[in-house]
């Protein structure tokens, strides 16, 4: 009887050892064909994107300017079906975690699609959509290529100009008063590649007379086609807009739609959004502290005003008073770079590449009217490209704007800015998703993983003890981390709930304390976008409540930098899914550990 027993056991031991063979096999081929599956995504994705191509640092298809008429809206549709119905042919379930992630953005992605053309449709409604300014001067600043290649490639370019206004002017049915405004804006400004960026490469460049008379010659027709399509926003569509017209709301359907389809949240935009409000509560209490803290060294023995909103608004209006000059705004922020790297080796929260460089430099005219300070990082194709720390000059401004702006930007908020901004926030975040192993990751990355990582980076600094024990720090840290709260309240509030903008300015100056130019440019900012403001907090709540389960479920061998470059070793893919791989690493390690 033990004999058959035991041979049975043998068989078995047999048997499950050819199935783990067989299924280790199986996972093995799933996997090479996915990369191959993955490769032709990207190949084909380039084709029916050139000028994403060229942002992302492909430049193949320089030459490439897409008319956005309906036949390429049906080439976009028909690429999303084919490439959803390839996907199909793989269940995720027998790929390994990093290509279970990758497939789940493909789908994602290409999900995407059929919604932003057939339901979301701003092509018909926003007219700054077709600015090519960026498209060409990813072109010409592309360095690797050879200037007489570059050039011989916008030529081409440009010769499409004309048509894509031409279909730009075809599609706009009901644009709103907003867009049209910023498109106008924009467009005067993109005007500059074109008579200056693109005539000063041309005019170095070893080309022909020939050549370069041509070249010439399609600029003005360029330039002629932007100012007609101008011409046209000014005399023909914003004249018969209604001045108080709030077409640019897109209701609660819209929004929740678009809410999953670009936040990629676990939540709800509803749900985010109560979040919100209650994170707004708790933050009030906190600088109502602080502020009781500050108040004899600000306002000696004067007497406090009883009302908690006025009081931490005195505290700040005082603290806000400490700012650089106008003109030394930019070189402030680069001088402060240094040692925000210095801090982060010295507290060992991060490994940061010093290699990759970083250049501070005024916000190119064609991308003002958004955002004050931005970050252009180089694609996952050209990772060694500089990355640029856009910031707005202040010479636009009155004396009286510039102050406004600059107590919003004081002393303490500027740190926290080049935290957000640059390091260990976008800067060191997009370094690391273009080092990513997988392509995917980097191209179809998450906003609000790559926000939220920036937000997450200003708490855990001032948790390491940046700005060390000044309570000022303290308090302004929550009023900005304010910002991001309210920024999602915002969002939701101005296109779900029609806040007014006497609403958006109660909650932006009162509740959120900002100054009147930070909470005017707000408010144009939730009407031009929507759901991006909301990427802010949904990304640092969901990365905030990440780092709770993984110190819970490994204890004391709970490590901070060690938690920072996992999560970034994913590149730039929805925390929801980064989540689900680091909490089953860390319960493998812990089972390990225990065995």
């Amino acid at each position: 009887m033990k004999r058959i027993l035991g041979l049975c056991l043998a068989l078995a031991l047999f048997s499950c050892g050819d199935n783990e063979k067989k299924t280790t096999k199986k996972v093995v081929d799933h996997n090479v064909e996915f990369e191959k599956f993955k490769s032709q995504f990207i190949e084909e994705l380039w084709k029916e994107n050139p000028i994403w191509s060229s942002y992302e640092g492909f430049h193949d298809y320089d030459s490439i300017l897409p008319i956005p008429n309906e036949e390429n809206l049906q080439k976009s549709l028909s690429f999303a079906k084919n490439m959803q119905n390839k996907l199909n042919q793989f269940n995720e379930k027998d790929l390994s975690d990093l290509n279970r992630i990758d497939w789940y953005m493909i789908r994602d992605y290409l999900n995407s699609i059929d919604f932003y053309e057939n339901e979301f449709k701003s092509y018909e409604w926003n007219p700054a959509s077709y600015n090519l300014g960026g498209a060409f001067f990813q072109v010409i600043n592309y360095r690797k290529d050879p200037l007489d290649k570059r050039l011989k490639n916008i030529q081409l370019k440009l010769k499409n100009v004309d048509a894509y206004y031409k279909a730009a002017k075809a599609n706009l049915k009901n644009p709103t008063k907003v867009h049209t405004e910023l498109a106008i804006e924009q467009l005067e400004g993109s005007k500059s590649i074109f008579e200056k960026t693109l005539i000063d490469s041309l005019e170095v460049a070893e080309l022909d007379v020939e050549f370069k008379n041509h070249f010439k010659k399609l600029i003005e027709k360029a330039v002629h086609s932007i100012d007609d399509y101008v011409t046209y926003l000014k005399d023909d569509v914003l004249p018969n807009l209604p001045e108080d017209d709030e077409s640019f709301r897109i209701g609660k359907e819209l929004f929740e739609k678009k809410f999953q389809h670009q936040i990629q949240s676990a939540y709800s935009a509803e749900e985010i959004f109560k979040a919100a409000v209650e994170e707004k509560n708790r933050l009030h209490d906190q600088m109502y502290r602080l502020s009781d803290m500050l108040w004899e060294k600000y306002f000696g023995e004067k007497e406090k005003p009883g009302v908690i909103l006025e009081q931490i608004q005195m505290v700040i209006d005082e603290v806000s008073k400490s700012h650089v000059h106008r003109d030394s705004f930019i070189t402030a922020i680069r001088q402060q770079i240094p040692e925000l790297e210095k801090f982060v080796i010295d507290h060992d929260l991060l490994t940061l590449d010093p290699n990759k460089p970083l250049v501070v430099r005024e916000t190119p005219e064609y991308m003002r009217g958004v955002a004050g300070a931005s970050i252009s990082a180089p694609g996952p194709y050209d990772q060694d490209a500089e990355t640029y720390y856009n910031v707005t000059p202040l010479d636009h401004y009155s004396e009286e704007e510039a102050e406004s702006y600059l107590r919003e930007y004081n002393d303490y908020v500027l740190q926290i800015l080049n935290i957000h901004e640059a390091i260990p926030g976008h800067y060191t975040q997009l370094v690391y998703s273009n080092q990513s192993p997988s392509m995917i990751k980097s191209i179809l990355g998450n906003g609000a993983m790559i926000e939220g990582w920036a937000v997450y980076t200003e708490k855990m600094m001032l948790e390491a003890g940046y700005g060390g024990d000044h309570l000022e720090m303290g308090l302004m840290y929550y009023k900005w981390n304010l910002r991001t709260v309210c920024n999602t309240i915002l969002d939701y509030g101005v296109h779900v709930h029609d806040f007014t903008e006497e609403d958006v300015m109660g909650l932006l100056m009162k509740e959120a304390f900002q100054q009147k130019s930070e909470a005017v440019g707000k408010w144009r900012r939730a009407r031009l976008s929507q759901v991006q403001l909301c990427s802010y907090f949904t990304g640092y709540y969901e990365i905030m409540q990440l780092r709770d389960e993984m110190r819970e479920v490994l204890g004391e061998n709970f490590d901070l930098k060690e938690f920072h470059e996992e999560f970034l070793s994913y590149g730039s893919a929805p925390v929801k899914y980064i989540r689900m791989l680091m909490l089953e690493n860390a319960k493998n390690k812990v089972i390990k550990s225990a065995a």
